[in-house]
Order: C-alpha cells, then sequence, then structure tokens
C-alpha cells in the first residue's frame, strides 16, 4: 500500500473518531425553564475546512449551519421540549419545562448538524436527565406577556435575568424560577409585519412561594378591568420598573394560586371490545371462525335499488309511450281556420327547400292566394302543375289588369263588408291573381 493511500485511509479514520462524541448530560429540575444552546463555534470543528470555490467567495469558516433534534428512535421530540434558530447563521436552543412525570427518564435528543455549503452532517446526543426538586410546583404563578420580545431574545441568559430581577424586586420573594416561555405564535398570536422593529410576543410565566404583591393585583381591580374591556392600558403603579427593557400587556397577565385550584378528574370511558388494552398481547381470531354471508347485504345493496329503478322505468315508459293525445284528438280540439294556416305554412315550407336544391321548378304556389278568407276553401292555382315555366323569371309584372276577382271579408259585429280586391295579372304570359287593395265600407 502506497504512502498516499496510507495518508487517506488515516485520515478518514481520524475523521469518522472526530464525531464521534461521547454523548452530553444535562440535568435539568422539573418545573424550571430548561434551556439549552447549541452553538455554531461547537459544530464547525466537525466539518473539514474546504476552500471555497470561484462561485462561493467568502469567509469558509461562517458557513450556514442548520439543526435537526429528535427523540432517539422517534421522528420528533418529546411534547415539553421546543426548538427554535432564526437563521442558518445563527445559534439554535432547545428550551421548555419538564414536569414531574418526566422523573428519573432520561430522555435522549439526537441533534444533526448540516453544513449547507458542503452538504455534510454532524450528530450528538443529548441525554437530559430530570431531576425532582422539593419545591416544585412553586405555590403562586404569574405569567406576564412581553410585547417588544422575541421567544429566542429571552431566552438569552442576560435578559432573562434582568426580567426575573425586574418581578423580585416588584413581587419580593424567597424564590423565584422561570417556569416557561412561549412564543406568541404558539398561543395563536399572529407574524407582525416586518415594519417598526415589531416582535412577536413572548409569553413568561414565573413561580414564587409568597403571595402576589399588591401592585400584581393592581390589575385585578374593576377601573382596569373596565379599560382593559375597552383596549385601554391599565394604570398599575410598577410599570415604569419594566418599561425601561420590557413593555408587559397588563390586560394578559394571568395570576394563578394553584392552592385554590380544584383538581378535576377525567375519568377514561370504557373502550369496549374493539379497542386494544394498553398491555399484554394480542391474540387474533382462531381460523375456525366461519365467513361471514354477503348475499342479504347484496339484496338490500343492489337488487332493491336496481328492482325500484326498474318499476320506475316502466312508469316512464308508459306515460310516455302509451299516454299520449295523438294527431287525431290534436286535430279534433284544433280550429279548421288554425289548420288550414298550417297547412299552408308546411307546404310553402317543402316548396321553399326544394327550391333551394333545384330553381328550375315551376312557380311557386306561396305566390299565389292559398284560401278563400271567407269559406277557408283553398284556391287552386290558375295553370296546371305541368305548366313549362323553365324559362320564367323570378317576377316580371304586366299591365293586364283584366278578370279582377272580388271577395268579400265580414268584419266584427256592428260593421259592414270590406271587399278585397285581387286582380288576374299576367306573367310571361301566365295568368296570376294577386290581391293589390281592399274597398273602403261599403
Amino acid at each position: 500500500m502506497s504512502a498516499a493511500a496510507v495518508a487517506v485511509l488515516l485520515g478518514t479514520v481520524v475523521t469518522i473518531l472526530s464525531r464521534s462524541h461521547a454523548d452530553r448530560n444535562v440535568y435539568p429540575s422539573a418545573g424550571v425553564l430548561f434551556v439549552h444552546v447549541l452553538e455554531r463555534e461547537h459544530f464547525k470543528g466537525e466539518f473539514p475546512p474546504y476552500p471555497k470555490s470561484d462561485f462561493s467567495p467568502g469567509d469558509a469558516s461562517n458557513d450556514p449551519i442548520t439543526f435537526n433534534t429528535n427523540l432517539k428512535g422517534y421522528p420528533d421530540r418529546p411534547g415539553w421540549l421546543r426548538y427554535i434558530q432564526r437563521t442558518p447563521h445563527g445559534d439554535g436552543v432547545l428550551y421548555g419545562s419538564p414536569t414531574a412525570e418526566h422523573v428519573g427518564k432520561p430522555t435522549v435528543i439526537e441533534i444533526t448538524a448540516y453544513n449547507r455549503r458542503t452538504f455534510e452532517t454532524a450528530r450528538h446526543n443529548l441525554v437530559i436527565n430530570i431531576m425532582a426538586t422539593e419545591e416544585f410546583p412553586l405555590p403562586y404563578q404569574a405569567e406576564f406577556y412581553i410585547k417588544n420580545m422575541n421567544v429566542e431574545e429571552m431566552l438569552a441568559s442576560e435578559v432573562l435575568g434582568d426580567f426575573l430581577g425586574a418581578v423580585k424586586n416588584v413581587w419580593q420573594p424567597e424564590r423565584l424560577n422561570a417556569i416557561n416561555i412561549t412564543s406568541a405564535l404558539d398561543r395563536g398570536g399572529r407574524v407582525p409585519l416586518p415594519i417598526n422593529n415589531l416582535k412577536e410576543g413572548v409569553y413568561v410565566m414565573v413561580g414564587a412561594d409568597v403571595p402576589f404583591s399588591s401592585c400584581l393585583r393592581e390589575v385585578e381591580n374593576p377601573h382596569n378591568q373596565l379599560r382593559c374591556s375597552q383596549e385601554m392600558e391599565p394604570v398599575i403603579s410598577c410599570d415604569k420598573k419594566f418599561r425601561a427593557q420590557f413593555h408587559i400587556d397588563w390586560c394578559k397577565i394571568s395570576l394563578v394560586d394553584i392552592n385554590k385550584v380544584v383538581p378535576v378528574y377525567v375519568s377514561r370511558p370504557d373502550p369496549g371490545t374493539g379497542i386494544l388494552p394498553e398491555f399484554g398481547e394480542y391474540n387474533p381470531p382462531s381460523e375456525s371462525l366461519k365467513s361471514p354471508d354477503y348475499f342479504s347485504d347484496f339484496l338490500v345493496t343492489l337488487a332493491v335499488p336496481s328492482a325500484v329503478a326498474l318499476v320506475l322505468f316502466f312508469i316512464l315508459g308508459y306515460t310516455m309511450c302509451c299516454r299520449r293525445e295523438g294527431v287525431e284528438k290534436r286535430n279534433m280540439q284544433t280550429p279548421a281556420i288554425q289548420l288550414v294556416h298550417h297547412s299552408a305554412i308546411q307546404k310553402s315550407t317543402k316548396e321553399l327547400r326544394g327550391m333551394s336544391k333545384n330553381r328550375e321548378i315551376s312557380w311557386p304556389l306561396s305566390t299565389l292566394p292559398v284560401f278563400n278568407p271567407v269559406s277557408g276553401e283553398v284556391v287552386p292555382p290558375i295553370h296546371s302543375d305541368n305548366y313549362e315555366t323553365t324559362s320564367m323569371p323570378l317576377m316580371q309584372t304586366q299591365a293586364n289588369l283584366q278578370n279582377q276577382i272580388t271577395i268579400p271579408q265580414q268584419r266584427p259585429s256592428g260593421d259592414n263588408y270590406v271587399m278585397s280586391t285581387f286582380r288576374r295579372l299576367e306573367v310571361n304570359g301566365i295568368p296570376e291573381e294577386r290581391k293589390v287593395a281592399e274597398a273602403l265600407n261599403l
């Protein structure tokens, strides 16, 4: 084996050994805020210092690094543990408040760091050993809503220490602990607009061993409650001790005395036979069980709707085919003059359709008087159907006004008759009768 290959192998082994760190143990107390910072500087040594190329110039030590945290063997963290990292160039923070039921149960958190430039990863384990405390839980708890802070800013030890100092100056307790910190977004708050340096807001819960001070109780008096209902700031005498650094919304402060809280016990309902017990092994049913009979289900699901649809089909067919009035009944109920009009329209329509196919046809009958308006009789054409009209123009009016035909027409009751005058014309030597005028009253 060459010296270059040995050097590469040793470098690989050293890199792997450098990434296999011993688990880091922390010992938070139940009922007390736990904060663990994932520092980027601690993970930078896990990634080889690759020089940056021409396409990504800059400081190679300032690579963007993100973190992923989860409970070992599970895809997410425990319910009481939260994680936040604003930008890949900032540190990540694990925070939360473990409860008494987690005492004595080591919690292993897998922390995976991702180098977003070289796409390399490094993994550490954080073992959280939750310890019990005698003063847990503290009997008096107050929750403040701070409007001018984000959760990662409030988790900084200096800022959190300043806030606890201000609360201790107002409350004057012997023991004071931060119990929990929650972002306003986790309580249903809205993301602020990126203007005027607006913050998301954060809820900070603290606990003490002495009753609430008179200053904290001022928010409960009727005058301040009325101002809060009108969306006005209440008048709190100790607000000036916080105003320099923390803008507190006193209308959202919550004061809880757990000694007066009545515990609520929720009894679990009987799960029934279809729910597996929380312990024991699952015993599948034996093979001697018979397969269920689905014939009745088939009848109810398919046969019955099909039968109903068939009956409806026969009723609809009988109504449409056997209950029609018919042409004869329609003609009997229709006035004769209307039938004559309808017959004339049908005949004219057929002639026009025939003319559109062949223009070398006889003179259209629709140009002649169709029926007598008094008697309703159809007036026959003047010339026979076999008359030769192939060379006839569409219309040519002659001056021959012989053989005028006058047909009387009856007007409404009480009036005289009106005479309709028809003149016999000749078109290319063919006699025609056309109505030219109507006479005046006789």
